[in-house]
C-alpha cells in the first residue's frame, strides 16, 4: 500500500538541488556555524525603495485585497508590453501575455501548455534543475545536449540536430543561462533559430537573466532575430533577478495567443490571479529607470571577476569567464579521485559534501545540472564571503 501513495509522476520528482542546499546551509547559520552559501541564485541586494512604497501603497487599496484578472492585472500587463520594446525591441499586445507566480510558474506552465505525452524536448546541458522535472510533469521526455567548458557550454547546431528525431517538439533556451553564466552570442542565437524554423520545432526562451551581461555581451531576443519564430516561441521572464525580487513572485508567458488562452485557462484552476501587491511593486519596477539595476550589475561585474580569479588559483578547477548572470562554473575534474583529508571524492556530489563537512562552504554539484565533474557557485553574496568562502576551499585542496 505505501509504495501506491503518492502518484507516480509526484514520487519521481526530485528535490530542488539549489534550494536544498540553500536550506541546509541556513541551517547551519541558525545553529551558529559560520558556513558561507554559493547555493542560491538569489541577489543579496534589498529590493529597491521605491518598489516597496509602490507595494506598501497598494496593500492600503482594498481593491489589491480581492481576485483581479487571471492573465495579470491591465497596468502590470501594459508596463510589460512597453519594457520588452524598450529592453527587447520586441513588439507584443497584452493578449499575448500571462502573468505568473514567479519565473518557475512560467516555465511550468509553458511546458504543460504546448507538451503532449511522449513528446521530446531539447534541452541544452548544464540545464537549470527545475527544466527536466517540468517537462517530465508535462509528460514530455527531456533529451540532454551536453557542451562542456571546452566549448563554454554553449552548444552547437549541429549537436541540436544530431539529438533531433520525429518526435522532437521544443527547445528550452536559456541565455545569459544558469548554471554556467554563459552567453550565447548573437550569431549562434541567429543560426538556432533559423534551424528550429526550418523544423518547426518549439522554442521556450528562459530571459530572466537578460540585464545581468558583462563585457559588452548581448543577448538579443530570439523573435528579433528570427521573426517568423514568432508563432512556435514562449518566452518567459520576471522581476526576480533584475530587480532583487525573487520573494515577491511575479514572472510572466509571452506568447502566441491561443497558447497564452490555453495557458490561463490553466493558471485558472492552478493559482488564480498573482497577488495583486505584487503585482502593483512590478508595475512599479518595469516603469521606473534602470539605474538601481545598473548599480547591482556593477558589483556583479566586479564579484564576478573576483570569484573566477580566485578559483582558478585552486590546483584542478577550471573555470571560464561567464558573461551573464551571477553563475560561475568551475570544472573541477582535476580534482575528483584525489584524496583530501582521507576521503577520496569521485563525483561532484562526493565532492560538495566533503567541501560543506570539512570547511562549512555550501556549493551545488553538477550532477543537480547535468554531468558530474563540475560545481555551481552563485556569486550573488559579499566580497568578503567570496574571498573567505573560496580560500577555505583552496586551502581544504591544497592541503591534498
Amino acid at each position: 500500500m505505501t509504495a501506491n501513495r503518492i502518484s507516480r509522476p509526484i514520487a519521481a520528482i526530485t528535490e530542488s538541488a539549489t534550494l536544498a542546499v540553500d536550506a541546509k546551509a541556513k541551517a547551519l547559520k541558525a545553529a551558529g556555524r559560520p558556513v558561507i552559501g554559493f547555493g542560491a541564485g538569489e541577489p543579496d541586494f534589498p529590493t529597491p525603495d521605491y518598489i516597496v512604497a509602490a507595494a506598501v501603497a497598494a496593500a492600503a487599496i482594498p481593491a489589491n485585497h480581492r481576485y483581479t484578472p487571471t492573465s495579470g492585472l491591465p497596468e502590470l500587463r501594459d508596463a510589460i508590453v512597453v519594457k520588452t520594446k524598450r529592453d527587447s525591441n520586441y513588439e507584443i499586445t497584452t493578449d499575448q501575455i500571462l502573468v505568473t507566480n514567479g519565473g518557475k510558474q512560467a516555465v511550468y506552465q509553458a511546458f504543460a501548455t504546448i507538451v503532449n505525452v511522449g513528446d521530446e524536448v531539447l534541452l541544452p546541458s548544464p540545464y537549470w534543475t527545475t527544466y527536466p522535472e517540468c517537462i517530465k510533469l508535462a509528460g514530455g521526455i527531456p533529451v540532454t545536449v551536453f557542451a562542456d567548458e571546452t566549448q563554454n557550454y554553449l552548444v552547437s547546431v549541429e549537436q541540436l540536430e544530431t539529438a533531433r528525431t520525429p518526435k522532437t517538439k521544443a527547445l528550452l533556451f536559456c541565455s545569459p543561462s544558469n548554471p554556467t553564466g554563459s552567453v550565447y552570442p548573437p550569431e549562434q542565437v541567429k543560426a538556432i533559430g533559423e534551424w528550429a524554423l526550418k523544423h518547426k520545432i518549439w522554442i521556450i526562451s528562459d530571459e530572466i537573466y537578460e540585464h545581468l551581461l558583462y563585457d559588452g555581451a548581448k543577448a538579443p531576443s530570439l523573435p528579433v532575430l528570427v521573426p517568423e519564430l514568432a508563432d512556435q516561441m514562449i518566452i518567459v521572464n520576471g522581476v526576480a533577478k533584475t530587480y532583487a525580487m525573487t520573494g515577491w513572485r511575479v514572472g510572466w508567458m509571452i506568447g502566441p495567443k491561443d497558447v497564452i488562452k490555453a495557458a490561463t485557462n490553466l493558471q485558472s484552476h492552478l493559482s488564480s490571479n498573482v497577488s495583486n501587491i505584487s503585482q502593483r511593486a512590478a508595475i512599479a519596477a518595469l516603469t521606473g529607470d534602470l539605474s538601481a539595476v545598473h548599480k547591482m550589475g556593477e558589483a556583479f561585474n566586479r564579484r564576478r571577476k573576483l570569484i573566477v580569479g580566485l578559483l582558478n588559483e585552486i590546483p584542478g578547477f577550471e573555470c571560464p569567464m561567464p558573461q551573464g548572470a551571477f553563475y560561475a562554473y568551475p570544472s573541477v575534474k582535476g580534482v575528483l579521485g584525489k584524496t583530501i583529508r582521507g576521503k577520496t571524492p569521485r563525483t561532484s556530489t562526493e565532492l560538495a559534501a566533503l567541501i560543506l563537512d570539512e570547511v562549512e562552504v555550501a556549493v551545488v554539484p553538477g550532477e543537480a545540472f547535468g554531468p558530474s565533474g563540475y560545481l555551481r557557485f552563485s556569486y550573488a553574496l559579499g566580497d568578503d564571503d567570496i574571498i573567505e568562502g573560496i580560500g577555505r576551499i583552496k586551502k581544504l585542496i591544497t592541503e591534498g
